[in-house]
């Protein structure tokens, strides 16, 4: 039905730059909030950022001043720019959307498949 397919991952070296992209297709009547999480080697899947369809974002701590998130509402998309790097960002980097299909249906959470972020020298 729904449809969420991310782009941009790979390897930059520490301090560098990626931009990750998302975009949702299928049946949408509206998204509520978009956001990306992360599950690095032995970790546990932890969000990083946040958009809802109106108001404010949410970081988490460990990317604020470094990450931006950016949603584009027209376009159903919504990207992550990444900046100064660490080792630890490396991870895989999920893209997720809560979906309401029909008018006056609760919304669902969909998932893309994950890309991978390898941050190394």
């Amino acid at each position: 039905q729904v449809q969420l397919v991310e782009s941009g991952g790979g390897l930059v070296q520490p301090g560098g730059s990626l931009r990750l992209s998302c975009a949702a297709s299928g049946r949408i009547f509206s998204i509520r909030t978009m956001g990306w999480y992360r599950q690095g080697p032995g970790k546990e899947r932890e969000l990083v950022a946040s958009i809802p369809s109106s108001g404010s974002t949410t970081y988490a701590d460990s990317v604020k001043g470094r990450f931006t998130i950016l949603r584009d509402n027209a376009k159903n998309t919504v990207a992550l720019q990444m900046n100064s790097l660490k080792p630890e960002d490396t991870a895989v980097y999920y893209c997720n959307a809560d979906v309401v299909v029909e008018r006056g249906w609760s919304a669902v959470a969909y998932w893309g498949k994950g890309t991978l972020v390898t941050v190394s020298s």
